[in-house]
This record gives structure tokens, sequence and C-alpha cells, in this order.
């Protein structure tokens, strides 16, 4: 159970933070970018659960829910010690990614098939559907970054590929289907 009864601590005023393990860092250490991120991604999908309603806001309350578990799973480095923690360090599980497939090909189902790429927009929720998608992609990229000079867990990775994914399809679904998404037409303004 977390208790905050203060919320300021100073601690951090000198530009440093602490880890999951309680080593302190600088404020734009990768490992911090990456978990931050995810942070900034879970306050845009609240930001889309505005606009959401039933099957569509559950299943943004569940990746918020995801989201706050990645962010612990990234802000614990060095997984080879997870044995010898003090408690089981909370890390993503494969199990998060297959629901997030599951739910994709449930959506695509009824889709049509591209033929052109689409540009960000169409209904308000689609349009911030498509907000978190570019910023699911940046804390991907942010991970991938850490991962190459930190061993972090590859399924904290796989999620947030999928997760992009899964927003794609989504913003498509509240475009009407499809029906409504802006397409692409290359060279229009020439």
């Amino acid at each position: 159970m977390v208790v905050l009864n203060k919320i300021y601590t100073r601690t951090g005023d000198k530009g440093d933070t602490a880890l999951g393990n309680g080593d302190r860092v600088a404020k734009h250490d990768a490992r911090v970018n990456a978990y931050g991120t995810s942070d900034e991604l879970n306050a845009f999908v609240g930001v889309a659960r505005l606009a959401a309603e039933g099957a569509v806001d559950d299943a943004l309350s569940r990746i918020q829910n995801d989201l706050f578990d990645l962010g612990a799973d990234l802000c614990r480095p060095e997984m080879e010690k997870d044995a010898e923690a003090e408690y089981p360090p909370l890390r993503m599980a494969q199990a998060q990614v297959d629901r997030l497939e599951s739910e994709i090909d449930a959506m695509n189902a009824d889709l049509s098939p591209l033929r052109s790429f689409i540009l960000p927009g169409g209904s308000p929720l689609a349009a911030q559907l498509h907000v978190c998608r570019t910023v699911a992609r940046r804390a991907e990229r942010l991970a991938t970054e850490l991962a190459t000079v930190e061993t972090i867990n590859p399924v904290a990775v796989t999620y947030l590929n999928r997760l992009s994914d899964w927003f794609f399809v989504a913003a498509r679904i509240a475009n009407d289907n499809g029906a409504a998404d802006v397409l692409w037409v290359p060279g229009a303004n020439r």
C-alpha cells in the first residue's frame, strides 16, 4: 500500500530523483525519461477517456493501470537482482501483451483493410487516441534506447509496441469503424 502524506520532499531540488531500488540518478537519466514518458502517456490516456464510453473506456482504464505497472517496471534497474530483492519487483507480463493483441484482433475484425495512410484526426476520441499512439511510440523509442545501455524487461518494450498498435486500431474504431478516417493524399498541396 502506498501512503503519501506529504507531496513535496525537497529531495529532488538539485535535479536528481530516486529509482525503485533507492539509487539516485539525474532527472534526465535515460531510465527516468523512459518511465516518465509512460507517465505522460498515462495522462494523455486520461484525456482520451473523457471522450470514451463503454468498452473503449473500460479498455483505456485497464491500459492506465498497465502503464503504472510499466512505470514500476522501468524504474527498477538491475533485473538480475530481482531474486535478491526484499519484495518481488513488479514486471510487465506477457499476459498484458496477449490481452492487447486479443483486443486488437477483435477491433480489427470489422475494419476494412487500409489502402492509404491515415492522418491523425477525425472524431475527437480518434484524434486523442492518435496522440496516445505517438506518445506510446516515443516511450518505446526511449525504452529501446535505455535497453542499449542497461538491462530492461523485454516485455516492457513489446507492450509499448503493441500498445501503439492498439491505439491506432482503436482510433479507426472511433472514426465510425474507419468510415470517417482522414486519408493521406500524397502531394495534394503541391
